[in-house]
């Protein structure tokens, strides 16, 4: 057996017998530090589980654009969209560059959304209705946002 096929574990509890060496499993990061302190051998792993990760269907929609024989255009804004984020801007008596840096876009982003050249982003569409107060999804487009709930 080579060196590189053991683990050698080196601290006050690590110990040979039936079961084998035993390796403490630190949960906090002051544990982690502790164990340094001491000069013990830390080995750090990240486990991954699967629990609290959500599944990205990206590469689903991928696979399915990929096996698609036909072009598709991408997915564009409404022109009503559009027109709906310029009115709700001058009605706020704000410019292009004052709404990016409140919704953290570049100005750049919100030209391209009222000119209705973008690729719709629900992050950024929401970003922009809570700025303006107006709704851009769904059918009713332009019209005032409801408040929000009180608890």
């Amino acid at each position: 057996m080579s060196d590189w096929d053991t683990n050698t574990i080196i601290g006050s509890r690590a110990r040979a017998g039936g079961s084998g060496p035993r390796a403490n499993v630190a949960r906090s990061q002051g544990q982690i530090n502790a164990a340094r302190r001491q000069g013990l051998v830390v080995s750090v792993d990240k486990k991954y589980g699967s629990t609290n990760t959500k599944g990205d269907n990206e590469g689903q929609r991928l696979t399915k654009v990929d096996r698609e024989t036909d072009i598709v255009k991408p997915k564009k804004l409404d022109a009503n969209v559009g027109r709906a984020i310029s009115r709700a801007r001058t009605d706020k008596k704000m410019s292009q560059k004052d709404l990016a840096t409140k919704i953290n876009e570049k100005p750049t982003v919100v030209n391209d959304y009222e000119a209705a050249r973008a690729i719709p982003n629900q992050q950024v569409l929401s970003k922009l209705e809570r700025a303006l107060g107006v709704r851009l999804r769904g059918n009713n487009v332009g019209s005032p946002l409801g408040a929000p709930k009180k608890k």
